[in-house]
């Protein structure tokens, strides 16, 4: 008689769909966060902030209101990802992202160091994977009676 020793093998859980984009989202407001504070440690930056400017704009409410507009919508959808229905969520999913991949692109705009572009090649990675994911949603296959 022989005894067959069991393997300790690890469970692979299968993440349910809508929190892999919850995920990528949360992920990707770190970097959003990350690069926009280690923005700070490039030299003159904090003087031309003080100074009432970033890039070529001058740092006014509509500004402000505008910045927070754009980092709200990626923000959002960390929640949104987990609470719409699935055709919604769906399509949010590709558009919102589709279109937060010109936003990110336009960071390495201007004066851009080799932080910013590995940190745009992660933010544009995880958005296509949040398009790829939400493309293939997975279907119900229903019968026809």
């Amino acid at each position: 008689m022989q005894i067959m020793k069991t393997q300790n093998a690890l469970e692979d859980i299968k993440a349910p769909l809508k929190i892999k984009l919850a995920s990528l989202w949360t992920s990707l407001m770190f970097l959003i966060i990350y690069i926009d504070y280690f923005h700070l440690y490039m030299p003159s930056m904090i003087d031309d902030i003080q100074k009432g400017k970033v890039f070529v704009f001058d740092i006014t409410e509509g500004f402000l209101i505008a910045g927070l507009i754009l980092v709200s919508i990626p923000a959002l959808m960390i929640f949104l990802s987990i609470a719409l229905p699935a055709k919604v969520n769906r399509w949010t999913n590709i558009i919102v992202a589709s279109v937060n991949i010109p936003f990110m692109l336009f960071n390495l705009v201007g004066l851009a160091w080799v932080h910013m572009y590995f940190a745009a090649a992660l933010e544009v990675v995880l958005l296509c994977l949040i398009i790829q994911y939400a493309w293939k949603w997975p279907r119900i296959e229903r019968l026809k009676i």
